[in-house]
């Protein structure tokens, strides 16, 4: 018997990781593990997502595979103990940890430079340490070069992670920028232990130049100085990433702790875990509601802005549904919970945008494949750069400064950087917005759109079809007509079916038993009543029944002219009257499709309605094209059509009628998904029934990949000027070299420029 594949996908925190090449080797040592079929991992957020066959591999087998890389790995805390405990998270622990080596790494680095800088720019040092004439300082050679020693120890101590994971990574032959950090600073500092030495063998010997030489020989303020200063600018750029993830810390602490539970006559507040589906839950005025549910008693205004982005509360009242976070402003109610824990509106978006978050977009793979090779092709640099100056005839000195230079520039940090953050600043500031991008390749995809595809009902129009007009035809009157297309309709979910029995309920209209009910999909319905078959839906349907409608031609186009979508009743032999049914046009679609239309976009309207009702919608909007009479499965096949004209399409539709052309689009789009969020169809949710917000998706992306596009070109330019500086390629010319002490600080700097740069994502402004 052929054994099932079972495969599990595992969220893993992984600590350790601090540029692109780390990313990558984690990437490829998880990889290599049999059983494991795909691996992501975040640079950013510090962990990975890994899909792996049950039988063959497990958790620990995955994190081993890590750690043996010279990283550490584990399974992510739960939520409810991150919410609980804030200092706990990874991210508030990194920090805490890099603000302590700070700290410890400037109480030693200020004395030393002190020391080491003092003497070259004037200020006075003790003389037992340094003396004040050319005897006393041969004498006291030793003293300043060992104190400058002990000082440094403290500094590489607090930054030995620097050598454990750069040296593992440089020996397994794929070095990160760990490894250019330890074998520049180890360089520096190896050498001036051998500086050392030569000055006791000098004094030994009473060899004064030979002191005198090493005595300016001595780098170990430059080794303490880079690591650091390095450190710092990691401290500096793990709190601003920490800002990056804002948006869904936001979004978790929406949800309340508590629940008043109503148990028999008492209410009893209990915590949301021990909440049950079933349960019934008391809110009062001010009070966050705590889960998904229904209302069972009461009414009140609710305040969902913060997951559905409306700015006006909501009035609720018996049968209306609750979302878990929103606020209830005014009166009391109960409600039935229906969603807890995962299964809730609050933990589906948090998801979302995490994982979005923590995806890839196309655009880094070209990132990805250049870190890869980075940093042995720096190390190389480096390498050539000591070689040469010391062919060349420098001294021994300038050519480790620049070699030391090359290693400590060199910043595959702001590369790997440069996407990540970018994206997870973009996909929170959509969902504050009620935007939920569920991956990066989505995001980038979105600023090359050039054709947007609207199905009309529910996203351009309010999808709350009202009957308009009545029109009973071949003795039949107005009573007679709304009950047979009344009975006809009475098990349909369409639209244009519920709009007709609300009218017959209105009029006080009852059904009628009808049997042999057919759907006919795409053209209306039939049935049966004392032998006679009855039909309703459009005029495709009454002439495949042989019945010519073409007399009442003159009253159809009166109606589509005016955007109203006829209906013709008819039964196996005539036409028995046409109703009107009409969608209002939503508030903000016209302003949608002006905006659209602004960014040089094609707007294309799908309907099923006939050609001159299309006609009619098209010229009221705006609209560039207007495709009238589609059938469901024609959606999929006119997206496909537009695509192989050569443009990338965007579908916004209702993300479930839709689905298909929503997978086929290049982006598609769910609107006024709310509650029922469509994520399986859609590469984009729209909580809000509002096409806006499509026009604010694709706007997020042309911001965010502009963002992406800025980071990197710094990142590249950066390295291609501070590089060949480093290398001392413009010494001959310009005098110019680059001290490895102002080489970490710039290398520092520009990880934090990169992270400040994405941040601006955050002034983001929705198109309301």
């Amino acid at each position: 018997m052929e054994k099932v594949v079972r495969l599990k996908k595992q969220k893993f925190d992984v600590i350790g990781m601090t540029c692109a090449s780390c990313q990558a080797h984690v990437e490829k040592d998880v990889s290599k593990v049999e059983g494991v079929q795909n691996v992501n991992v975040n640079l950013l957020a510090n962990n990975m997502v890994v899909e792996y066959d049950e039988n063959v591999v497990n958790e620990q087998v995955i994190i081993d595979a890590v750690r043996k890389g010279g990283y550490d790995a584990s399974l992510p805390s739960l939520k409810s103990e991150v919410k609980e405990d804030k200092a706990s998270s990874l991210a508030d622990k990194e920090i805490q940890e890099l603000r302590k080596r700070v700290v410890i790494s400037f109480i030693f680095l200020i004395p030393l430079l002190y020391i080491a800088m003092g003497p070259m720019i004037g200020i006075p040092i003790p003389n037992f340490i340094y003396g004040s004439n050319e005897t006393e300082i041969m004498k006291n050679s030793i003293t300043f070069g060992l104190l400058q020693f002990l000082l440094t120890l403290p500094v590489m101590i607090v930054n030995k992670n620097y050598y454990i994971t750069g040296f593992k990574r440089l020996f397994k032959r794929s070095p990160n920028m760990d490894s250019l950090i330890a074998i520049g600073t180890s360089a520096a500092v190896a050498y001036s232990i051998f500086a050392l030495f030569m000055i006791g063998h000098g004094l030994g010997n009473m060899d004064m130049d030979l002191v005198m030489r090493y005595h300016m020989s001595l780098y170990f303020e430059a080794g303490a100085t880079v690591l650091a200063l390095v450190t710092f600018g990691k401290y500096l750029e793990t709190k601003a990433k920490r800002k990056t993830s804002s948006a869904i810390e936001k979004l978790m602490d929406l949800a309340p702790k508590t629940a008043l539970k109503v148990v028999g006559d008492d209410v009893v507040e209990t915590l949301i875990e021990e909440i049950q589906v079933g349960d019934i839950l008391l809110v009062k005025p001010g009070m966050s509601v705590p889960l998904d549910g229904v209302i069972i008693e009461g009414s009140s205004s609710i305040d969902q802005a913060a997951i559905t982005g409306e700015s006006v509360p909501v009035e609720k009242t018996v049968g209306d549904k609750v979302i878990g976070a929103t606020i209830n402003k005014f009166g009391s109610f109960k409600f039935r919970v229906e969603q807890v824990k995962e299964d809730t509106v609050l933990a589906k978006i948090v998801a979302l945008v995490e994982e979005a978050s923590s995806s890839k977009a196309p655009i880094s793979k070209l990132v990805d494949k250049i870190s890869g090779v980075f940093v042995p092709i720096v190390i190389a640099i480096s390498l050539i750069s000591f070689i040469v100056w010391v062919i060349a005839g420098q001294s021994f000195e300038f050519a480790l400064a620049n070699a030391i230079a090359v290693l400590v520039i060199s910043c595959p940090c702001a590369l790997g950087l440069a996407t990540p953050v970018a994206i997870m600043v973009a996909t929170g500031k959509g969902a504050e917005n009620g935007i939920l991008i569920k991956s990066a390749e989505s995001l980038e995809i979105a600023h090359q759109v050039k054709t947007v595809v609207l199905d009309k009902t529910g996203t351009i129009t309010e999808g709350n079809m009202k009957v308009s007009d009545i029109i009973p035809l071949n003795d039949f009157n107005k009573e007679r007509l709304m009950q047979i297309a009344m009975s006809l309709e009475q098990y349909s979910e369409h639209p244009l079916a519920k709009a007709i029995m609300e009218k017959g309920k209105e009029l006080n209209i009852d059904t009628i038993k009808m049997d042999r009910f057919t759907s006919l999909t795409g053209f209306g319905i039939k049935a049966e009543l004392d032998g006679v078959t009855y039909f309703g839906g459009n005029e495709k349907l009454i002439e495949e029944n042989k019945i010519n409608p073409s007399e009442y031609q003159e009253v159809i186009t009166k109606l589509s002219k005016v955007g109203k979508t006829p209906l013709y009743f008819a039964s196996s032999e005539k036409i028995i009257g046409i109703i009107a049914v009409k969608d209002m046009i939503k508030v903000n679609s016209k302003k949608a499709i002006d905006k659209f239309k602004e960014m040089g976009i094609e707007v294309i309207m799908l309907t099923g309605d006939n050609k001159i009702t299309a006609e009619a919608i098209k010229n009221e909007l705006g609209l560039d094209k207007a495709i009238a009479e589609v059938l469901p499965d024609d959606k999929e096949r006119i997206i496909k059509e537009i695509q192989e004209s050569g443009h990338k399409v965007a579908m916004i539709g209702d993300g479930i009628n839709d689905a298909p052309a929503l997978v086929r689009a290049d982006v598609g789009i769910a609107i006024g998904a709310g509650t029922d969020i469509a994520i399986e169809s859609a590469d984009i949710i729209l909580v809000r029934n509002d096409l806006l917000d499509a026009v604010s998706a694709i706007k997020l992306s042309h911001k965010t990949i502009n963002n992406i596009k800025m980071n990197l070109f710094w990142a590249f330019i950066y390295n291609v000027i501070g590089i060949p500086i480093a290398a001392g390629v413009f010494y001959p010319m310009f005098g110019l070299t680059l001290n490895p002490m102002f080489g970490a600080l710039a290398m520092s700097l520009s990880s934090v420029s990169v992270v400040l740069n994405a941040l601006r994502l955050r002034f983001f402004k929705a198109q309301h």
